[in-house]
């Protein structure tokens, strides 16, 4: 049996910051990192981006200074008492804390049997073989981050790309309805067929490709399909544990998942935001790196409480955007544009509370909005304008 001073479960991008975090403390303990993935941790936002403009699989991985990779292994107990964790080899990993960066897996949709569920490293280069196999028409089951994004990518390989998604079109979660409408006719214009407010009824396989029959009665074919319709936290290994779970692992503000030695970060830990005042849930690269990091200097001691404010982004063909703290398309939203759905700041609401800032087509000022939510200050709508 191997035996850990850190145990880390799962490797991906959460995973290797704690391992950086606990180096900044510690610099000789024992760190193992025991990931259902065959790929040592790496960059998981080209996957959907840079990977199809140029950039290079050697370019993703990510340093994890002296920990012992125990790679394509699933982890399936945890033994509290023992302070042992048994993956599906059999094999027993003892631990003094132990960290889960377990994240999530794609959701499954039970009428697209056989599509490709896009999340990591071995999605990619199926998708890239089967491209380079001769598939010419894919469609993408999903409008959110990942969807949307591999519709552009793909569209700009030079595939006819086919977007489905049961609410109003892209973003509809996130965005105003204007820019919901604005980003339909703009994907439209780059070739991409959207297909809003309808869903898979059926799908038929053929020698020639799919059929899908939409719950609007069309009917498309084509090659292949991708499903990105979000994850699910894998939580079931710390609820099989007694550990406390909810919409993830319920943790503290220091990471850990109540009074065990055990740590929770990344995407699926669920923390309260002293900012938003409620616990939530971020599957986002920069609060992985942010709370993955902090996290593991935690797990060395360090006591600090997590007071980030993620920010996330994206790329829409040439179009992009940053984003700090909730977006939530059913607040109360304050728009800003300084040229309609192309540049322009839009804030989010909650009473007079500040949530969220979208800044869309508007860079380098992440931080002017992270400032203006942690203020805390009561915002009348018509105070918002031109703070950013």
């Amino acid at each position: 049996m191997s035996s850990y001073d850190y145990l880390i479960v799962g490797g991906g991008m959460a995973a290797a910051a704690a391992v950086r975090g606990i180096r900044s403390l510690d610099h000789s303990a024992g760190i193992g990192l025991l990931s259902a993935e065959g790929d040592p941790p790496y960059r998981r936002p080209p996957l959907s981006k840079g990977l199809w403009s140029g950039e290079k699989e050697a370019d993703l991985p990510l340093p994890v200074d002296g920990a012992e990779l125990l790679l394509s292994r699933r982890a399936l107990r945890i033994d509290l008492a023992s302070r042992e964790v048994e993956d599906d080899r059999g094999e027993r990993h003892g631990f003094r804390k132990l960290l889960l960066a377990t994240g999530g897996r794609p959701r499954r949709l039970p009428e697209l049997e056989g599509a490709l569920l896009y999340r990591d490293l071995a999605d990619y280069r199926a998708l890239r073989r089967a491209l380079e196999a001769g598939v010419q028409s894919v469609a993408i089951v999903g409008a959110g981050f990942v969807g949307s994004e591999l519709a552009a990518a793909l569209t700009r390989a030079g595939k006819q790309v086919d977007l489905i998604t049961a609410g109003q079109g892209i973003g509809d979660r996130i965005f105003p309805p204007g820019l919901v409408e604005a980003l339909g006719r703009f994907y439209a214009e780059q070739g991409v067929r959207l297909h809003a407010e309808t869903s898979v009824k059926a799908q038929e396989h053929s020698s020639s490709g799919q059929q899908l029959l939409l719950t609007d009665g069309q009917r498309l074919n084509v090659d292949l399909v991708v499903c990105a319709v979000g994850i699910q936290p894998n939580s079931e290994l710390a609820a099989s544990a007694g550990l406390p779970v909810g919409d993830g692992i319920l943790v503290d503000p220091f990471g850990q998942v109540g009074e065990q030695p055990v740590y929770a970060a990344g995407d699926v830990a669920n923390f309260f935001s002293p900012f938003l005042s409620k616990r939530v849930r971020v599957e986002h690269e920069n609060h992985a790196d942010l709370h993955g990091e902090l996290v593991g200097r935690n797990l060395a001691g360090a006591g600090e409480p997590y007071l980030e404010i993620p920010f996330f982004y994206s790329d829409l063909f040439e179009l992009g955007y940053e984003a700090v703290g909730e977006l939530n398309a059913g607040l109360r939203v304050v728009e800003d544009w300084k040229e309609p759905y192309r540049e322009g700041v839009v804030y989010y609401l909650q009473g007079e509370r500040l949530s969220g800032v979208l800044l869309f087509g508007v860079w380098e000022k992440v931080e002017q909005a992270r400032g203006l939510i942690r203020s805390g200050r009561p915002f009348l709508p018509d105070e918002l304008p031109g703070q950013i």
